[in-house]
């Protein structure tokens, strides 16, 4: 008699079971998974891009533009620390790379190195004229590179807040190389929308306008920068001289909420924290009568006059924008600002006929697969290849369960790793099969051959998926896209016909022997 634990029976119908539950969400449409009961489990296989048709972006990210960023900052730590040590300079001028600035004195030249050193000790600094006491200040490679790659990580956390916001279900974002994002949205057929949110860095900053100045197109004010508005009049948009000091900035938000004003126009509800709460309020109660600048991307998108002082932190932006262009603006507020602008330099659309026809051509492959694989077990082992085929079935079931509860994409290669699944998942009992041949060729009796077979096949088994998973899971690791969906399906479908072949098969074939009470078998 084949002696089974009863702890491994149990455990063995628990997982068959459990896996019939949590395959089932898949027979039902998601309005019917509605009516079920809260404790029904209702995830369902997720369709990759290839299977459900939608939209397939590459972004780059214009690290140029960080780049630019970061010396415009350094220009501010020389200013500042120079002001505060009273050392003369003139000529201070950020470029692509490196600021370039002169000392009035050149015997200030070691201060200054010592000095700046001390105020980021990342900084390089390079003596172009000792005479004339020019000098040039950069960032050295590692700080570039360290700010190149937090530059991409957030940028890739952006682009996935501004995704989710839009209500996408289930995207796909993964960096690409040293400076590019995939951006992968099943079931959405037009992109347009999308784009637009992610073209736009979404740099928001609230400044008081200089009233004083008619501003036109291309003026020169200082300490201003002359910006264009939404707003037009007689058909040109309007320019404002809006001054460079930041009072408030897109960083001291928390929240922003589309809604409509009491004229039923469009509005933007926005709210601050503590310190942004703090700068507005004392904004707004020492400026009454101001025109106070909203602008987003160099572009003023309103600019009302503080009529009385705003406390609380609180405040709506009202301007010449539609519903949809109000809520965009919203989402894009509580995103927050991308660090560098992203260039779409891949575009592809995948129409949902398309899917269809590749998940028709994926389920005859894989009734195909089952269907051969059945009749051959059948044909080579009788009643053992009809067990077989048991294990092939409840190892489907059980790999769509996994798929299911993981949420994990099952793409046109996932298929494939499906269809052969289908085909590794009897080579375990092949062995097994073959063993049992081989033990009562040597004499065994039968239940003692039946033992011995899964018994010494079981460490072949092992080896044998082990080194299969090793391969898949390189697959995964340097894999993207679409072989990491073939990575994913065949490295679960190993799992699953491992126990398959081991557990189930054993198991019912200790149930035949208690049943039948055979004296040969049927092999």
């Amino acid at each position: 008699m084949i002696h089974i634990p009863l702890w491994k029976t149990i455990l063995t119908v628990a997982v068959c079971l459990l896996g019939i539950v949590f395959v089932s969400p898949n027979f039902f449409t998601r309005e019917q998974l509605s009516h079920f009961p809260g404790w029904f489990p209702k995830s369902q296989v997720v369709l990759g891009l290839d299977l459900q048709g939608g939209a397939h972006l590459l972004l780059e990210v214009d690290f140029d533009a960080v780049a630019k960023e970061q010396m415009h900052a350094l220009t501010d730590v020389v200013r500042s620390v120079f002001r505060k040590e009273r050392i003369g300079y003139t000529g201070l001028a950020a470029k692509k790379g490196f600021v370039l600035f002169t000392l009035r004195n050149p015997a200030d030249i070691e201060k200054a190195t010592s000095l700046l050193k001390q105020a980021d000790a990342q900084v390089e600094l390079q003596v172009l004229s000792l005479e004339k006491g020019q000098m040039e200040l950069k960032l050295n490679e590692a700080a570039m590179r360290e700010r190149k790659k937090s530059a991409l990580a957030q940028s890739i956390e952006i682009v996935r807040r501004r995704v989710d916001e839009t209500g996408t279900a289930e995207p796909f974002i993964q960096q690409q190389g040293e400076d590019r994002i995939l951006v992968q949205l099943p079931g959405l057929n037009d992109p347009t929308r999308i784009k637009n949110l992610l073209n736009k860095t979404a740099k928001l900053y609230f400044r008081f306008v200089d009233s004083s100045i008619t501003a036109e197109p291309g003026q020169l004010v200082p300490g201003a920068d002359v910006l264009a508005s939404q707003e037009e009049h007689n058909g040109h948009p309007l320019y404002y001289a809006v001054k460079k000091q930041v009072i408030v900035s897109g960083e001291n938000l928390v929240d922003a909420q589309p809604g409509f004003d009491q004229y039923n126009r469009p509005n933007v509800a926005f709210t601050f924290d503590a310190l942004g709460s703090k700068k507005f309020g004392e904004a707004t109660r020492n400026n009454v009568g101001k025109l106070f600048a909203i602008v987003l991307d160099d572009k003023v998108i309103s600019a009302p006059r503080i009529n009385e002082p705003i406390p609380g932190g609180k405040g709506n932006i009202t301007g010449n924008f539609s519903v949809q262009e109000a809520q965009d603006l919203a989402l894009l507020m509580r995103a927050g600002a991308l660090p560098a602008p992203l260039k779409v330099i891949e575009e592809r659309t995948v129409g949902p006929s398309l899917g269809a026809d590749s998940i028709a051509a994926g389920e005859h492959a894989t009734i195909i697969a089952i269907l051969m694989v059945a009749a051959f077990m059948l044909i080579a082992y009788s009643f053992f290849g009809m067990v077989a085929n048991i294990a092939v079935i409840v190892n489907l079931i059980l790999l769509f369960a996994i798929l299911s509860i993981t949420h994990a994409t099952l793409t046109l290669p996932g298929i494939a790793g499906i269809a052969l699944t289908i085909g590794m998942a009897v080579d375990a009992n092949v062995l097994i099969n073959e063993r049992i041949k081989e033990e009562l060729r040597h004499g065994r009796k039968l239940l003692s051959a039946i033992d011995a077979g899964y018994n010494r096949a079981m460490t072949t088994i092992i080896d044998s998926n082990l080194t299969t998973l090793i391969g898949v899971g390189l697959l995964y690791h340097f894999g993207s896209g679409p072989t990491r969906g073939f990575a994913v399906t065949t490295s679960i479908g190993i799992v699953v016909s491992m126990f398959t072949a081991i557990s189930l098969t054993k198991q019912i074939v200790a149930w035949w022997i208690m049943w039948k009470r055979p004296t040969h078998l049927p092999i």
